[in-house]
């Protein structure tokens, strides 16, 4: 994530907490912390935003009682503080009034992906697999594709998913909760038409 040679602050997420509670940030600037650093958060096409609503209703639709989907809200790792696009959580929203949830209580992490690709990939999957977070989806709009990793390594010197599938049109991709596929999700459904161009 740093260039070699680089030096770098590195903050906890006691840290970052008392930064946005200090006022740090202005109101309009849009931060997570990834790894310890405090990273500007990308700007949104409208497709990206279009595919995060489609996943939303799409998944919303079929989850389990005690299950709820959660849009671009924080989750709280040992390291990092990452708001990803989407995130099935138990639980009630009141149970997350003073804290973030943290992995134990997430069931999918899902990242929607329309240019930083490799940064879904890499950055966020390694994120995400050391906290040992059990599915991690990536809705590949460039490719048209859903990428299900599973298998977290958790807390390692080279963290990573060890199993990667991917579904493309025609195929449902399985809702695994707690271990169990709940249901069986159309990619069709998940991914937005393309954009006509004018």
């Amino acid at each position: 994530m740093v260039p070699s040679g680089v030096a770098v602050r590195r903050f906890s997420v006691d840290e970052y907490h008392r930064l946005i509670q200090e006022g740090y940030f202005a109101a309009d600037e849009r931060y997570e912390l990834l790894d310890g650093l405090i990273v500007h958060k990308m700007s949104r096409d409208p497709i990206h935003d279009a595919a995060m609503e489609i996943a939303d209703d799409v998944l919303r639709s079929r989850l389990p009682a005690g299950w709820r989907v959660r849009v671009q809200c924080a989750i709280t790792t040992a390291d990092s503080e990452p708001e990803p696009d989407l995130v099935i959580v138990r639980g009630r929203p009141v149970d997350h009034v003073a804290r973030h949830p943290g992995p134990q209580e997430l069931a999918i992490v899902v990242e929607v992906a329309n240019t930083p690709l490799a940064d879904d990939r890499t950055v966020k999957g390694l994120l995400y697999a050391r906290a040992s977070i059990g599915v991690f989806w990536i809705i590949n709009l460039i490719d048209r594709r859903v990428e299900v990793y599973t298998d977290p390594s958790g807390p390692d010197s080279a963290p990573a998913y060890r199993r990667r599938e991917d579904f493309v049109a025609g195929q449902a991709v399985p809702l695994m909760i707690g271990g169990v596929a709940v249901a069986q999700v159309p990619v069709a459904e998940l991914l937005p038409p393309v954009p006509q161009s004018t």
